[in-house]
């Protein structure tokens, strides 16, 4: 049996580990295994190359992913589905092993009604896919971030400023939320809710009352902002567009800072950390679930369980319907925010 394997999105730590994963359980069922370049592009443009244990070794630890990646989407090429499938004809190949997020895994989803064989993985470090408790990727961002934030602290409590930190997170706030409570954060803000930069500044005016020169303040990238109560809700961007037609977001942290500044008088500084937070290798905890993910989605290859997503549940690696990872974002519940909220201020 031939598989193909690719990675589609964002980078993200533990890609390799999966990839190596597949390629060493693969062997056990007797498959050959064949790596597409730059996610579902490979097999729009018939990229293809040989995946061996030889030509993975080593690869465990390292960032990024060998195979490239990309956000193409074959439903927005035009002839793009009916050049995939024949290139999985042209090919021999038996079942494709999509790791992506969303995007990638939700064109799996689609590609798999138009008779394509296909198992999906989950990858994202915003970990907000459904069906799974959790994605790899998003535990190496989180401790970044949260190395991040204990670093910026000390700075804070020397100069007595506020330091913003900008995270990623499009539209969950999963990576804000675990690293702001890890962190010690005085305030935390997330695409769930709204940010109420007023409030915001009397938190931080009190903790200052309180004998506290310094605050932390951590924001996802894609939280919504209010400045007055009479003011719609709205995201900070660049303006631009990726290759998958989104808006770039970027400038909510300095528009943060700057609002604080503004309304308290307080010395305050921002730190974006973007990109640094999906590159480098992945945690010891990223490696271990990458590698599960691996050899259970070629093992749900064997037992030709296509169209469904390996899967967290509890500490049991299992599958769900790619229809179910993929129909809602996983976003951070009031209850679990609450607990950051205890730390506030």
């Amino acid at each position: 049996m031939r598989i193909a394997v690719l990675t589609g999105g964002g980078d993200c730590p533990g890609l390799n580990a999966v990839i190596r994963a597949v390629v060493r359980r693969a062997a056990n069922h007797r498959f050959e295994v064949i790596g597409l370049r730059d996610g579902w592009k490979g097999l729009l443009e018939d990229q293809t190359f040989p995946l061996t244990r030889a030509s993975t070794a080593g690869i465990l630890h390292r960032g990024g992913t060998i195979l490239g990646t990309s956000r193409i989407n074959p439903f927005k090429v035009e002839g793009g589905v009916e050049r995939v499938l024949e290139n999985v004809r042209r090919h021999g190949i038996e079942a494709v092993v999509a790791i992506g997020g969303e995007g990638t895994l939700s064109a799996a989803g689609r590609l798999f009604e138009h008779g394509l064989p296909v198992v999906g993985i989950p990858k994202t470090i915003d970990n907000d896919l459904g069906g799974t408790d959790y994605t790899f990727g998003f535990d190496t961002a989180v401790s970044i971030a949260t190395e991040a934030i204990d670093r910026l602290h000390s700075t804070a409590e020397s100069h007595k400023r506020v330091i913003v930190v900008e995270v990623m997170g499009r539209h969950v706030g999963w990576i804000a939320t675990h690293s702001g409570i890890a962190g010690g954060a005085d305030v935390i803000l997330v695409p769930e809710e709204p940010a109420d930069l007023d409030q915001v500044a009397e938190q931080l005016r009190r903790r200052h009352a309180g004998g506290t020169s310094f605050s932390i303040v951590v924001v996802a990238e894609g939280t919504k902002i209010r400045s007055r109560p009479d003011e719609p809700e709205h995201v900070i961007s660049s303006g631009a567009v990726d290759e998958a037609g989104r808006v770039r977001l970027g400038g909510v942290g300095a528009y943060v800072a700057a609002e604080i500044e503004r309304r308290t008088g307080f010395e305050t500084r921002v730190s974006v950390l973007g990109h640094i937070q999906r590159g480098g290798s992945p945690t010891a905890h990223d490696r271990v679930l990458a590698s599960r993910f691996g050899v259970h989605a070629t093992d749900m290859v064997a037992q030709g369980e296509f169209g469904r997503m390996a899967a967290l549940q509890g500490n049991v690696v299992t599958s769900v319907p790619l229809e179910e990872a993929t129909r809602t974002l996983k976003r951070v519940p009031a209850e679990y925010f609450d607990v950051a909220r205890v730390f506030f201020g």
